[in-house]
């Protein structure tokens, strides 16, 4: 009898267990990813650039490819393949890169909107900074190899003088002799004379005065040629972005206009030569400057300093704290040593460096 109790007893907590087993295994199953199905987040497909289309450009169906990407992900600013002709017959604001998604800010309605909200460029353009240009050699431009996009440093070289502080002419000054009391006007005393020597035959400058050391005479030094102007170089900027390589109106001028026949560009002939036929190398550049810096950039420009451009790696953002390039610098941080008075030389006399002729050097007859 107390046998079969255990046994009834036994059964019910087996009953038990099964039912509450039944009951939570299914939700148990289902939050550690058993036996639940899951489910297939909506997709949507974007448009994007399938080519580079240039600014001012009409976009065309052919222009574009798309991107699938989760519906949830997908904003308001963009173009779905449902919208296609939403975007299609727009007009890029700037050039759009290949596989670039395209959203509303970079369209316009038409080429009239474009010309009424200013050039397109100008948006390009980070709030705060300014945009502005400087001329460029070959030399000065890393051979050509700074183009749209790149990153640059600017270094100035800049020629200094002393000058005569209230005349702000170049030192020594010329001198004039007065001849007679200094409180007698010259004119008024016959017989006194002033003599002036501002004249280039004979000009007398303001010198110095130094004793001969073997006879103990007074001589007076004057210079022996202009004063040497005192060159020096320094790093101005560092990490600058260059906004373009050459004019404005050439990269307008690549913008394709429906029913539009290329003309060639005149280029003016100089005095002398044929008219060039290719295309002319840029002479110009526009750099991403704050607004103090395109004031500097001013005042270098028009004091005739020398400016060079430096390419960087564009993901590079370091800077490196300089010194300014002096012939004390460069004798003293390279180890030059000045070269001491020999009783012998070479033979013939140098007076200047001058380039070694090599066999294979193509010399350039000019023209008679």
């Amino acid at each position: 009898m107390r046998r079969g109790r255990i046994l009834i007893f036994l059964l019910l907590i087996l009953i038990v267990f099964v039912a509450v087993a039944a009951l939570f295994l299914p939700t148990l199953l289902k939050g550690i990813g058993i036996g639940a199905a899951t489910p297939t987040p909506a997709l949507a497909r974007v448009a994007m650039a399938g080519q580079n289309i240039p600014l001012g450009t009409t976009i065309t169906p052919d222009m574009l490819t798309y991107m699938t990407i989760p519906q949830e992900n997908v904003s308001a600013a963009m173009f779905t393949i449902e919208q296609e002709g939403e975007l299609v017959g727009k007009v890029a604001r700037f050039t759009l890169e290949q596989n670039v998604v395209i959203t509303r800010s970079m369209v316009a309605e038409s080429a009239a909107d474009l010309a009424e909200s200013g050039p397109s460029w100008a948006k390009l353009i980070p709030p705060g900074m300014t945009a502005m240009s400087m001329p460029i050699t070959r030399l000065g431009a890393a051979a050509y190899g700074v183009t749209d996009g790149a990153r640059v440093n600017v270094t100035a070289c800049m020629l200094l003088v002393d000058v005569d502080n209230t005349y702000q002419s170049i030192l020594p000054n010329h001198i004039g002799v007065l001849q007679g009391p200094a409180n007698v006007e010259p004119s008024k005393m016959p017989g006194i004379t002033l003599s002036e020597t501002t004249g280039a035959e004979d000009p007398w400058y303001q010198g110095r005065v130094e004793v001969e050391p073997s006879f103990r005479q007074p001589w007076h030094i004057i210079p022996s040629e202009p004063q040497r102007p005192r060159l020096v170089c320094q790093l101005l900027w560092q990490d600058i972005e260059v906004m373009r390589l050459g004019n404005f109106e050439e990269a307008a001028a690549e913008t394709p206009v429906a029913g539009a026949t290329p003309q060639p560009t005149p280029v003016p002939a100089a005095q002398g030569q044929e008219a060039q036929t290719g295309p002319r190398p840029p002479d110009i550049i526009t750099l991403i400057l704050t607004p103090q810096d395109s004031v500097t950039l001013s005042y270098m420009i028009y004091s005739g300093a020398k400016l060079n451009l430096a390419l960087r790696n564009t993901t590079d953002r370091t800077r490196v704290a300089t010194e300014a390039a002096t012939l004390q610098f460069i004798l003293t941080q390279y180890n030059i040593p000045v070269p001491a008075k020999l009783p012998y030389a070479v033979e013939p006399r140098l007076d200047a460096l001058t380039d070694p002729f090599m066999p294979n050097d193509i010399i350039v007859v000019p023209a008679e």
